[in-house]
């Protein structure tokens, strides 16, 4: 607690002392209209208003062929109430700035090709200088070249940030609602099985019923995985980011096909099979609504693929066959035991919390590698970003959304995570026959955990690792109802006390015939007197009887 706090208070005060977002608001001179951009300021240089009304709208001098390093670089008259805008190099800032103010001008604006960082300096600088000093990025310099003439006008200002987006409320309604339809269909899917195992009415069925049992070299095999494709993705984004595009278009389609099946098989219609033919994947004669929906599922993740950067709609098709994708998965992947269960949790919490925490200290960006591929490098010549996440656009009216990343994200790793433990809980339930205590309870822990989430990302206004809070919440949830309902040993183990198949040897009871008339016996064996005796003096064996596991044992 005390190590989260610490960071609390860090990441507070990282944001006070170094910089933050603010606009600068471009116009035609004479002309109140215009455009927001993104800056990035120190307010220990100077404060800016947080109001655009109460903001000075002063003209700038374009002065981006110039780093204004020396008085060389000023021009003749200087920046008498003028903003300057000049290039960033060669120099500190409080040497730019200060040539700025002796000459008058009222402000400053720095040009950055690189990543904005805050204008920094000492204190003795900071009490020296009394104008605002901004970084502006060398895209929106060009963009207001382009958009405005020689005459413009600009002001500064900082205004105020909602704490809480309202976007935050459809992701948490689109996790908890995932992880809870997907652990209820796979536990119950899962029982089901059980009963039907001779019941598969074609070969779709048979595959849609098959299931990975997940052990612990695979976890292992899982989590070096996704520590290298991390890793890679962080030094070659721009190569490796079509190919997790491409994967998750198929990987999408497949799931939202196994979503909607189940309903489109309820429909009467388009049951007559093709005739036969030698095409792939259509020998085995699949019904025409198979067909049919296949290729509705693959137009919609075609579709997303074309118009995935429509940051307007596309991010509505990104939920949707994200969802599928992952209520695919947690209906495919099994847990057996609660002991994998805390495994991979366990692991898959110290990934999150090293690759968000521990990374920005070892990456010459200062950086932290799990938020900078999540949400894209900024550097990208491919401006591509990873499908791997539920993304909702910001809903608040505030214009620091230009500043921050316009989108709010929940990687699918946040669900499919503890939704394997909800899915296992469930089965559990099943199992032992407890009204879905278990069920509810993980469930719970998992909402909890991820409100969690939100509010640290509220306070400390940086990405956070959502496992970090969700594993917690839904070990200990679990841990505690096996513990309040002395169900631990059964629970680690996935064993429980059901009334288990009887095994009995089939007993003949028609009269065996005696030798046959017709033929003379010829001299017989008399039989084994120690086996006469054991068979008519000893009760037959009785029934076996096994300690049924989660994974292989069935309802009565």
């Amino acid at each position: 607690m005390r190590f989260l706090s610490s960071l609390l208070w860090a990441a507070l005060l990282f944001k006070q002392v170094l910089g933050e977002y603010g606009m600068a608001h471009f116009s035609e001179w004479g002309n109140t209209k215009g455009k927001d951009y993104c800056i990035f300021f120190n307010s220990q240089w100077a404060r800016l208003p947080q109001d655009l009304s109460k903001a000075a709208r002063l003209q700038t001098y374009d002065l981006t062929t110039s780093v204004l390093c020396s008085p060389s670089d000023v021009p003749e008259g200087g920046f008498p109430n003028s903003i300057p805008m000049v290039m960033r190099g060669n120099c500190t800032f409080y040497e730019k700035v200060r040539l700025a103010q002796m000459n008058g001008a009222k402000g400053l604006l720095i040009v950055s090709k690189d990543r904005l960082t805050p204008p920094s300096g000492n204190k003795s600088q900071y009490e020296e200088i009394g104008i605002p000093v901004a970084l502006l990025s060398y895209k929106d310099m060009l963009d207001i070249s382009k958009t405005f003439g020689e005459k413009r006008q600009v002001a500064m200002y900082a205004p105020n940030e909602p704490v809480v987006d309202y976007n935050m409320v459809l992701i948490f309604l689109m996790a908890v609602g995932t992880v809870a339809v997907g652990g209820y269909w796979a536990g119950s899917r899962d029982i089901k099985k059980r009963y039907m195992k001779h019941k598969r009415d074609d070969g779709a069925e048979k595959q849609d019923e098959e299931i990975v049992d997940v052990t612990p070299i695979m976890i292992c095999v899982f989590v070096v995985m996704c520590c290298s494709m991390l890793v890679l993705l962080y030094y070659f984004y721009d190569q490796l980011v079509y190919m997790t595009i491409a994967t998750f278009c198929l990987a999408s389609a497949v799931g939202l096909y196994s979503c909607l099946w189940p309903f489109v098989r309820r429909i009467p219609f388009g049951k007559c099979r093709i005739p036969e033919n030698n095409l792939p994947y259509c020998h085995k004669r699949p019904q025409v609504r198979m067909l049919i929906l296949s290729a509705f599922c693959i137009g919609v993740s075609v579709t997303w693929g074309v118009f995935r950067n429509e940051d307007q709609w596309a991010w509505i098709l990104q939920d949707a066959l994200g969802i599928a994708f992952c209520l695919y998965m947690l209906k495919t992947i099994r847990l057996p035991t609660f002991k994998a269960c805390t495994l991979l949790l366990v692991v898959l919490f110290v990934y999150d919390v090293f690759f968000v925490f521990i990374t920005p200290l070892l990456t010459e960006s200062g950086e932290s590698i799990m938020v900078e591929v999540a949400a894209g490098p900024s550097d990208s010549s491919t401006h591509e970003k990873l499908p791997m996440v539920l993304k909702v656009p910001r809903l608040n009216s505030s214009p620091l959304v230009l500043c921050d990343r316009p989108f709010s994200l929940l990687g699918f790793g946040d669900i499919l995570v503890p939704g394997l433990l909800v899915a296992y809980c469930h089965r559990f339930d099943i199992l032992m026959q407890t009204s879905r205590i278990y069920f509810l309870a993980c469930t719970v822990g998992y909402g909890i955990g991820l409100l969690i989430t939100f509010v640290a990302l509220a306070l400390m206004q940086m990405g956070q690792p959502a496992l970090l809070y969700l594993v917690p919440c839904t070990l200990l949830t679990s841990l505690a109802v096996a513990l309040w309902r002395k169900e631990l040993p059964l629970f680690w183990t996935g064993s429980g006390f059901v009334p288990p198949p009887i095994v009995m040897e089939q007993i003949n009871c028609t009269q065996t015939p005696g030798p046959s008339t017709d033929e003379p016996q010829s001299n017989p064996e008399p039989p084994d007197s120690e086996t006469t005796n054991q068979s008519e003096e000893e009760p037959p064996p009785p029934a076996q009887v096994e300690v049924p596991h989660l994974t292989d044992a069935s309802t009565s």
